[in-house]
């Protein structure tokens, strides 16, 4: 009998046999512990359906109404980057064994998986300058979250401090779990661009387990993280820095300036922007704090052979046993996106990585440059990563909607978070952005601001 259904292939005789199993005649009669009175009658307010082939070409129509990196000139960024992605990255992501993988609980049968994990450990390891990583987790929000908690938790204290600077979004994930755990957040304020000093030091306290800052921030600047790691350790808590690990190409690792943890988001390594995720958060610590890392580790062994292999160690956590003494819930990871990290990061090499984060830097110089000279005022004159912020004098929706028509995505409206910055953009270079496409976006910027 033909199937009436592509992806669902039952046949009215499947379907009498079923029904004859359970003992009913009809579906109707399957349904009838439901009330009458709550049954839908009539036609459901929805299209008709269509044909494979039509709902395949409608579905593209719609589509291509939507704006993408592809086809746009982005300059959007606030924690989401358009960055150069290796051809290969998705070529080995799609191989079976990697896209349809779950946790590795048996490492005699996920040797692949746990290695591809483990190396990408390593890595992370080398570029924040920390003893340990753990094997990934949702995004570097919740990273940051959990190392706020973590803090709390190893110090016994009830407060921490993050700066103004720290992307919004990450700040509410890190108020919404420490309010689980009845820990205080006090918020720095910022300073240029920067966290105050003097503001950190009238708040830091013998009760503060940790500080949270960004690296770079969210404004695109450089933080002093000697200066801020030296008066959190002289109140006995914890330096938690959440960087971007793209920029740690250029900047010094937060492990060589006094960080005890450094977590983030790995995506700006081989992994889409994707309407805002699933992306990877990254969390590396100290040696000392390892058996309070929230998430999975995969070690290296050796069998009975002496041949090597890779495990999940330290099993004694959250997720398997202990859980009345657990720090964290968080029993998964985000094993496919770091696979697509771990491979962007082999294919570029130390050089590459270097490379493109030299690329961010100098385009962003230019394109702060080319604003000031345009008359725009560009705020905040410290060191740049990525990120500007630009007075535009007019409602940032408006600029941006002009700039669409002229195939360019705008960048962030900084009025929707810091109201004292109304009027402001954000606005993102990064490597795949050219000098044509930059001078531009000003001269379509400049139009508007006229």
């Amino acid at each position: 009998m033909k199937l009436k259904h592509r992806y669902i292939p039952m046949t009215d005789s499947d379907r009498d046999e079923m029904l004859s199993t359970i003992g009913v005649a009809t579906v109707d009669e399957l349904f009838e512990d439901i009330p009458e009175k709550v049954r839908f009658k009539g036609e459901l307010n929805i299209k008709k359906a269509k044909s494979e082939s039509a709902l395949t070409k409608e579905l593209a129509q719609l589509a291509a109404k939507n704006a993408d990196a592809r086809t746009y000139a982005s300059f959007l960024g606030a924690g989401v980057y358009d960055h150069y992605k290796p051809i290969i990255v998705d070529h080995v992501i799609s191989r079976s064994e990697f896209y349809t993988a779950y946790t590795p609980y048996q490492p005699e049968i996920s040797q692949g998986e746990l290695q591809a994990i483990f190396e990408f450990q390593t890595m992370i390891c080398e570029l924040t300058g920390m003893d340990i990583a753990n094997s990934s987790m949702y995004d570097g929000g919740t990273a940051l979250a959990e190392a706020g908690t973590m803090v709390a938790g190893h110090t016994r204290r009830t407060k921490i401090l993050i700066s103004e600077t720290v992307h919004p979004e990450a700040r509410d994930v890190v108020l919404a779990y420490a309010t689980g755990q009845s820990i205080e957040v006090v918020t720095i304020p910022q300073k240029d661009g920067v966290t105050d000093l003097d503001q950190l030091g009238e708040l830091i306290d013998d009760n503060t387990a940790g500080v949270l800052v960004q690296y770079p921030n969210f404004f695109g600047q450089v933080e002093d993280l000697q200066k801020i790691g030296e008066m959190t350790h002289e109140k006995g808590g914890l330096f938690v820095v959440s960087a971007n690990p793209l920029a740690l190409g250029v900047l010094t690792p937060p492990g060589k300036l006094g960080a005890d943890i450094t977590v983030g988001d790995a995506q700006p390594f081989g992994i889409a922007e994707q309407f805002g995720g699933p992306h990877c958060g990254y969390f590396a610590s100290t040696k000392k704090l390892m058996r309070k890392m929230p998430g999975r580790l995969v070690g290296e062994t050796t069998d009975e052979a002496g041949r090597r292999g890779y495990v999940l160690t330290l099993q004694a956590r959250e997720q398997h046993i202990r859980r009345d003494k657990a720090t964290s819930n968080i029993c998964s990871n985000q094993a496919l996106n770091a696979l697509a990290a771990s491979v962007a990061m082999t294919a570029l090499g130390k050089v590459g990585v270097k490379e493109i984060a030299y690329q961010n830097i100098a385009k962003t110089a230019y394109a702060k440059s080319a604003f000031e000279k345009a008359g725009f005022d560009v705020k905040y004159n410290g060191a740049h990563f990525n990120e500007i912020v630009v007075d535009v004098k007019k409602p940032i929706k408006e600029v941006n909607a002009k700039l669409l028509e002229k195939g360019f995505i705008g960048g962030y409206d900084l009025g929707l978070t810091y109201p004292e910055l109304s009027n402001h953009v954000l606005i993102a270079v990064t490597e795949q952005r050219t000098k044509e496409e930059i001078d531009a976006l000003v001269q379509e910027m400049e139009a508007t601001h006229a």
